[in-house]
């Protein structure tokens, strides 16, 4: 994985095999996300790392199917709720990697700010 400043945002990058694409999950608030997870081969025991596509970056997984390999680039959210801590990954660009890999998806050149700032006590904004 490695990470690196991109306007003013810390933006990482990692790359792997997909291994699920979850169904888009929409909230009450009109919030919307889905899960890719991606097991990387980098470290010496490979990881499954959980991501979400947020909002219209869901649509950019419709390209890929579980088996691609995939450059995934992402930022790191940190938020409080009730009293507890929250770390998220959320993709902002994916790119398929080796022969016939699909077209490069991103949803513009930047990572942006798609965190749902909408407060929703019922139900957890995650």
């Amino acid at each position: 994985m490695q990470g690196g400043y991109f306007l003013g945002v810390m933006a990482y990058e990692l790359n792997g095999t997909i291994k699920v694409i979850g169904d888009t999950q929409t909230f009450a608030s009109g919030f919307s996300k889905r899960e890719l997870v991606v097991t990387t081969a980098e470290d010496r025991y490979p990881q499954d790392i959980k991501i979400d596509a947020l909002k219209e970056k869901g649509d950019l997984l419709e390209a890929y199917k579980v088996g691609d390999s995939v450059k995934v680039f992402f930022d790191i959210r940190g938020r409080e709720y009730n009293g507890r801590y929250y770390v998220d990954l959320s993709l902002w660009k994916l790119e398929g990697q080796g022969a016939g890999a699909a077209a490069p998806k991103s949803g513009g050149n930047e990572p942006e700010d798609t965190t749902d700032y909408s407060v929703d006590l019922e139900e957890p904004p995650f």
